[in-house]
């Protein structure tokens, strides 16, 4: 005779089943938080990169572009804004605000650059840092609709 499961344990099933090989990651959370931010306000070809196994300097990246000196700007005030509102957190470091065309928030563990699309070429930042895994980060806006 077989056995019919009862609904908690298949609910203890189902979760065992669901979730993540992985403790989950407060600083992916964040460089989730940061790129969706930036995708808020329509910022195009969101990159996240992992570099904290070939970098000291952060553990992750976003990288964005803006169409215009204003887009890159509202990009770097969104993300601001929203670190703040959900994780209480302000960039320890912010450069590039006076010509918006590369604009750099450094929150330790993550750090977002903001570009226009010519600096963005010139720089070639996903490049440079080509050893470090790339994130999947599906735009939340394309989610949707």
């Amino acid at each position: 005779m077989t056995e019919i499961p009862s609904p908690l344990e298949d609910l203890r099933l189902n979760n065992l089943a669901t979730a993540p090989a992985y403790p989950p990651d407060p600083v992916l959370d964040l460089a989730y938080a940061v790129a969706e931010a930036a995708d808020d306000r329509k910022a195009v070809d969101i990159q996240i990169l992992a570099v904290g196994n070939v970098s000291y300097l952060a553990d992750y990246f976003v990288i964005a572009s803006g169409h215009s000196k204003t887009q890159v700007r509202a990009i770097a005030q969104a993300i601001t804004a929203a670190t703040e509102l959900h994780y209480q957190r302000l960039p320890g470091r912010t450069e590039g605000l006076s010509d918006c065309t590369w604009i750099l928030l450094d929150y330790g563990d993550v750090i977002a650059h903001i570009l226009l699309p010519k600096e963005r070429e010139y720089y070639n930042l996903e490049a440079f840092w080509g050893h470090a895994e790339v994130i999947p980060f599906p735009p939340v806006k394309a989610q949707q609709g």
